[in-house]
């Protein structure tokens, strides 16, 4: 595990590929489907790929334990996710096709690209399968309860959209190669492992190439929506942090503080896509995605400096 010194390098580095992201698009390197092309590349091939790969470990009974303490605090920081966001939902004067997208932004946040990469630069291999254990419950949610929050009144609900997507049946498919006494062959283990190893720097050059569409009018309305900013240091700080009595059940360090990272990612672009699906208000949703992603260069190595005083 590295010292905080050590993460906060290994972050600059995920950083400097997303700031080559920006670079590339800001000249027209890339052009204006950079993002759709680079979204479906790992979301498609390569994160498959890495998932597939990282959990082809032997089977044990401490893998076990850990799987159950993975599940355990994200059921509980999933839980407490949505009954917090639903309050302050109620509380808010946002106008009717906001409403869902804040209640979004705050429970769901982006743990298919920036979680996988800042696990994987933090544990290696090992990082991907914590993850993966930890997003179980998440993937399942997100294509459930996401959809829900901007369609309650309509049946449109598809389990074929939750089980056939890629996440998921990856997840499933390492899974049963990770509890059946089988293995990868050797050359189609090396294969996974190298096309999934470009996850991550495809991952952060894609969310730089986001960053590049901001126009600066953009700026202006993220300092003067108060909502937007309490949107963010919920998601981003109060809900990781909430994960912290856990190190009085003696929950091993390397778990806590994956659970920890990957619950303060920044807000899911999905919520901006679920919103130009069920009309609801999009900008609002992208602007939501934008301030977490900014913020989210500071606040992801302050919780991992909180998380290691506590445990030093």
């Amino acid at each position: 595990m590295y010292s905080t010194g050590e993460f906060v390098q290994e972050m600059l580095v995920l950083y400097s590929i997303a700031i080559l992201g920006f670079i590339v698009r800001k000249t027209g390197i890339l052009n204006e489907n950079t993002n759709d092309v680079l979204t479906q590349l790992v979301l498609y091939i390569t994160l498959p790929a890495l998932i597939l790969f990282s959990l082809d470990i032997p089977f044990s009974v401490t893998i076990i334990k850990e799987f159950l303490w993975l599940i355990s605090m994200s059921i509980y920081i999933l839980g407490i996710s949505i009954f917090l966001a639903m309050w302050m939902r109620r509380r808010s004067r946002l106008p009717e096709k906001q409403k869902s997208v804040y209640e979004g932004l705050i429970i769901f946040g982006n743990q298919g690209f920036i979680g996988y990469a800042v696990c994987f630069t933090l544990l290696g291999e090992q990082g991907i399968v914590y993850l993966t254990m930890f997003n179980l419950c998440y993937l399942i949610l997100i294509w459930t309860y996401g959809i829900y929050l901007f369609n309650k009144n309509e049946e449109t609900l598809s389990w074929k959209n939750i089980f056939l997507n890629p996440g998921f049946l990856s997840t499933l498919i390492g899974l049963i190669i990770f509890l059946l006494p089988i293995s990868w062959p050797d050359m189609v283990s090396k294969g996974l492992e190298s096309v999934g190893k470009m996850t991550v720097p495809l991952s952060m050059m894609m969310i730089g190439s986001l960053l590049a569409n901001i126009k600066y009018k953009d700026f202006f309305l993220l300092m003067k929506n108060s909502y937007l900013w309490k949107m963010a240091l919920t998601k981003l700080l109060f809900i990781p942090l909430l994960l912290l009595p856990f190190t009085a059940v003696y929950v091993p360090f390397p778990l806590l503080v994956i659970a920890v990272l990957v619950s303060g990612m920044p807000s899911a672009p999905t919520i901006s896509l679920y919103s130009q699906k069920y009309g609801a208000d999009t900008y609002f949703a992208s602007l939501g995605v934008l301030l977490t992603t900014l913020l989210c260069i500071i606040t992801i190595p302050f919780l991992y400096i909180i998380v290691n005083l506590i445990n030093s």
